[in-house]
């Protein structure tokens, strides 16, 4: 974000058009692991019944994402979506990225987080930790400390989103906004709550109602003050998963979707009524991250209100 134009450096993070991934984590999936918690009996059944066999299809259409953190962090990512799992039975009592499967030790994930922020001190990131899979007090204590830390003062407290921009984050050498989707986030300063970071699912195969869905939500746009993400992602029904168990989620629906999802993205503007954090699957295809910091120029050129 830093070779953005002047002027964008000053406007609100919340006008700006920011890329993120969805299930950022899952670029790493552990076909050895036991399913997550937060899985249905159906797939436990599955596993059950047909163990690696089973899992090594489930990874199919788990992993969302292809690239590891660095990668992303380099291709222009600065939204992770995170969810957090503890694992059953595990002796050393971590703490897990999860998605059906379970990823890395998250200590591991924003370490590798810190060391790009570390090289590249004008960059931000927004940390979403939105899913909490098998966690009690004592477990959110032992992140929230995880995430001290790591980052320490490079986390910037919660604030009235409009006053943060680039320039305000480099004037007090801030780096990374956390946010929290739990009442835990009230007790910690440099926890940003979850509503301030909604982000409304479609949760449709089609990419026609996906698109009728982002427009609306774009339509309706948010709480005032609050940061907002688009998330240009389809999801599969398990009648989906049947016929295209071998394929996976990538070829079976990301790529034949992928010509109107950029459509719809190349059309939008960020601001106030407009988009902000746009999430993808595999976010190297169809120059889906250049195509969203392109859109910031039309600020800088004065088309939309940045005030």
């Amino acid at each position: 974000m830093a070779a953005l134009p002047g002027s964008i450096h000053r406007t609100p993070l919340t006008n700006l058009a920011i890329p993120g991934s969805h299930d950022s984590f899952s670029f790493y999936i552990d076909e050895a692991s036991p399913v997550g918690p937060e899985q249905p009996e159906t797939v436990q059944n599955f596993v059950s019944v047909f163990g690696t066999v089973a899992k090594k299809l489930m990874r199919k259409w788990l992993a969302t994402q292809t690239m590891n953190f660095t990668s992303q962090l380099g291709a222009g990512i600065r939204y992770f979506d995170l969810r957090i799992s503890t694992k059953p039975r595990d002796p050393d009592n971590e703490l897990y990225f999860a998605h059906g499967l379970f990823s890395a030790k998250v200590k591991e994930g924003l370490e590798e987080i810190n060391a790009f922020l570390t090289d590249h001190p004008k960059e931000v990131v927004f940390l979403d930790f939105n899913h909490f899979y098998g966690m009690q007090k004592y477990h959110h204590e032992k992140l929230v400390q995880m995430l001290k830390d790591t980052y320490g003062n490079k986390m910037c407290p919660a604030i009235f989103a409009h006053e943060v921009s680039l320039q305000y984050l480099w004037e007090k050498e801030h780096q990374v906004l956390v946010f929290y989707h739990s009442p835990v986030a009230l007790e910690v300063p440099f926890l940003w709550p979850g509503q301030m970071m909604p982000a409304p699912w479609a949760n449709t195969t089609d990419p026609e109602k996906l698109i009728q869905f982002l427009q609306a939500s774009i339509t309706e746009r948010r709480k005032k003050g609050s940061f907002f993400i688009s998330q240009v992602v389809l999801t599969p029904k398990a009648s989906t998963v049947v016929k295209g168990v071998a394929s996976g989620l990538r070829e079976t629906i990301t790529e034949r979707a992928l010509p109107a999802m950029m459509q719809w993205v190349r059309t939008q503007k960020p601001g106030e009524s407009g988009v902000n954090i746009i999430t993808a699957d595999f976010v190297e295809l169809g120059d889906f991250i250049s195509t969203v910091i392109k859109l910031n120029y039309a600020l800088d050129e004065g088309e939309d209100d940045t005030t």
